[in-house]
Formats: C-alpha cells, sequence, structure tokens
C-alpha cells in the first residue's frame, strides 16, 4: 500500500513549480500503478498552453473557477467544482484560471509521469523514454 500526505510532498522533487501552476506528484511511474496522480494547482489570473501529445489526462475540479478552450474548435468549456475534463484525444487546449482564486485539479495521466516533468514550448510533456534519451 502507498499512503502519502500533501505535506510530505511540498518542497520536494515531487513540488514541481512553474510560472503558472504547480504540480504536486502524489503518484509517479515508480509507483508502478499505471498512471500517475497530482494535485495541480493554476494560478488565479493565468492562462497555460497545454498539448499532452504522448500522454491522456483526467482532470477533476475541488476548487476554484476558471475555463479550458480547445485551440482547434475555439469550444470553451467552463471548469468549477466537481467537474471533469478528459484529454481522451491529445487536444491541444489553453487552461485558465479565473481572477477571483487558484484553481485546484486532481489529475492523472497515462502514460505515468517520471515526476520531473515540464511543459515544453509546445505545451508538450516529454515521455519517459524521451527523457531518458535526452539525459543520455
Amino acid at each position: 500500500m502507498i499512503v502519502r500526505r500533501m505535506q510530505d510532498i511540498l518542497n520536494t522533487p515531487r513540488d514541481v513549480q512553474a510560472k503558472t501552476w504547480c504540480s504536486r506528484r502524489l503518484l509517479l511511474a515508480e509507483d508502478g500503478m499505471g498512471f500517475s496522480m497530482h494535485h495541480t494547482v493554476i494560478y488565479a489570473g493565468t492562462e497555460t498552453h497545454i498539448w499532452y501529445q504522448n500522454h491522456l489526462e483526467g482532470v477533476y475540479c475541488v476548487q476554484g473557477t476558471g475555463s479550458v478552450e480547445l485551440i482547434d474548435t475555439g469550444e470553451v468549456f467552463k471548469i468549477e467544482p466537481g467537474t471533469l475534463y478528459a484529454l481522451n484525444k491529445h487536444d491541444n487546449h489553453m487552461l485558465r484560471a479565473d481572477p477571483e482564486g487558484d484553481l485546484h485539479l486532481i489529475c492523472s495521466f497515462n502514460p505515468p509521469l517520471v515526476g520531473t516533468e515540464v511543459h515544453d514550448e509546445n505545451g508538450v510533456y516529454a515521455t519517459a523514454e524521451q527523457m531518458k534519451q535526452k539525459a543520455a
């Protein structure tokens, strides 16, 4: 059994920080679950371009409000507590948090993240194999 508490993840390598978000990585590839799980905070009033070409992601909102816009179609979907959205087609999108407060999301990735990923210039996370090749 794996038991982790948020206070044990903060300020560790599993607490990944970026300009518009932070991701507390609760489960990673090394945990052997076949998916990874994260508590992601999108900072109030920000937008983040994301395009997971190598991963599928399911996202569940637990706090805050915002929107997700599909780049290809221009469709915009409101996000509020209790909303789930799944990027089941490697959707190119903009994620926005309303200015009134941070957007707290529980996210799962398949394949699982290794833990150090951040979005590249196209909003993409590299696969574990791609990360190994870059490190070699």
